[in-house]
């Protein structure tokens, strides 16, 4: 078998690449994991395309991977048994949007950024915001969140529907597009958070949002990292309806400065923003500054304008990058359990230990209105003791969030770098979610070696 002449002949010559540069970058994310190349990069621009390479990879028993912007954070994308890169990227147009119905259709290559632009002019937004700018497939296929998520909610509350490539060329559909249904089983929140492990999604229908007619952002910094997490609860806990509120740590806001050239205080922060009427807002910003003064907090100011709001987001979007450009040739672990909203406090103090008492290089960021936080611990991907050291504080940290009853993974997904934990967190279900894999996928193409497979 000449995989690359085959593929060739199956599509387009200009569809089908073995050179090395994108074999690199198609062989790994944004993760500390380390690189392993396809054999072959695939850009299919249409589902027929997609379900010619699926049957001719099942066929042969050919490891096929799907792969987008590849921001992913637990080596996702990586194909870790060779085989075919599948590059969604060519797939990249916006088919509809149905403004009245507050849907649109997309290809999985559309991106945040591309899809908001488009959006803005019938008064629209899609709310799902991670740090990158993201495809929606490579979004669906992690059940991605981010900042807004304790307003909106995450990929999965967005998602009304689905076209599906299954590992066997079958094309399916899941969903509607009425707004609620109570029709068969939930196919839908079977493929989103799959991790390219079921099939290919070629089309996704999404909800979307009406753009607030006003919108406010404030900043608090705290002594500790303890009391920022303190103010979330209490604001979570007033009913507050904050759109985002968002935790960075004294170290990560130092690497903010540096990366940004900016003068905020190098303190325990957070971040709020909030959405609605003119009215409204003074209400809830007055509200939050009365919890926040309550907890101690050193500073509170506010950014009505767009520019300035944009500055303030800035930096906590740049977090991550920013966290780890302060020491080059290094890369980064990052963690995201996710607690109950009780356990959130604790779980953040108790990292900030583990990190101190190790002699970890970390930051902590965090979603704090949904109790999911990231612990960005640097290591140097060569010194086998530095990976381990970091390995032995993510399992003292998913410990921990397990028996406070949360999760290991709150959205960056499984990949390579959670599987270890799938049986700690899932129990007897983990055998079912096996049978579903070899139900749908049984030649064990798509994927392999990641979620929940072999």
């Amino acid at each position: 078998m000449n995989l690359y002449a085959d593929l060739c002949e199956l599509l387009r010559v200009d569809q089908v690449t073995q050179n090395d540069a994108e074999r690199m970058r198609h062989g790994q994310d944004e993760s500390y994991h380390r690189p392993q190349l396809p054999d072959v990069v695939v850009f299919p621009e249409s589902t027929d395309d997609v379900v010619a390479v699926l049957r001719y990879a099942n066929d042969r028993r050919t490891p096929v991977v799907p792969f987008a912007v590849g921001s992913s954070l637990e080596g996702h994308v990586i194909p870790v048994r060779g085989g075919i890169s599948l590059d969604m990227m060519r797939m990249n147009k916006i088919r509809e949007i149905r403004r009245d119905d507050f849907l649109v259709c997309v290809e999985p290559g559309v991106c945040k950024e591309q899809l908001n632009a488009a959006l803005k002019r019938y008064g629209l937004f899609f709310s799902v915001d991670p740090g990158a700018d993201a495809s929606m497939g490579g979004m669906a296929a992690t059940n991605a969140s981010g900042t807004t998520t304790v307003r909106y909610g995450v990929m999965r509350d967005q998602v009304r529907a689905l076209e599906v490539a299954l590992p066997d060329g079958r094309v399916i559909h899941t969903g509607s597009l009425a707004a609620k249904s109570s029709s068969g089983y939930h196919l839908n929140g079977l493929f989103v958070g799959s991790e390219g492990t079921l099939g290919v999604i070629t089309e996704l229908w999404l909800r979307v949002h009406g753009l607030p007619e006003s919108v406010s952002a404030a900043r608090a910094t705290f002594s500790s990292i303890a009391a920022c997490a303190s103010t979330a609860v209490a604001v979570m806990g007033a009913g507050i309806p904050v759109a985002r509120m968002e935790l960075i740590d004294e170290p990560t806001m130092r690497g903010v400065n540096r990366y940004r050239n900016t003068s905020f205080p190098e303190a325990p922060t957070l971040f709020f923003e909030f959405h609605g009427n003119a009215s409204g807002l003074q209400q809830d910003v007055s509200a939050v500054r009365e919890i926040a003064e309550g907890e101690g907090c050193a500073s509170f100011s506010v950014e009505t304008t767009e520019e300035g709001r944009k500055r303030l987001w800035d930096s906590r979007h740049v977090s991550y990058p920013a966290f780890r450009a302060q020491f080059p040739g290094k890369r980064s672990l990052a963690t995201d359990v996710c607690v109950p909203l009780t356990e959130f406090a604790a779980a953040v103090s108790y990292t900030r230990s583990l990190l101190d008492e190790a002699g970890m290089i970390g930051g902590i960021v965090g979603h704090a209105g949904d109790g999911n936080f990231h612990a960005q611990i640097i290591v140097d991907p060569d010194d086998p003791q530095d990976v381990g050291k970091a390995h032995d504080l993510t399992d003292r940290l998913v410990h921990y969030a397990l028996t406070s009853g949360g999760t290991c993974t709150g959205e960056h997904g499984v990949g390579l770098g959670k599987r270890a934990y799938q049986s700690a967190e899932h129990g007897s279900s983990l055998e079912l979610m096996r049978s579903i894999k070899q139900l749908i996928d049984p030649n064990n193409i798509m994927n392999p070696g990641k979620l929940v497979g072999d």
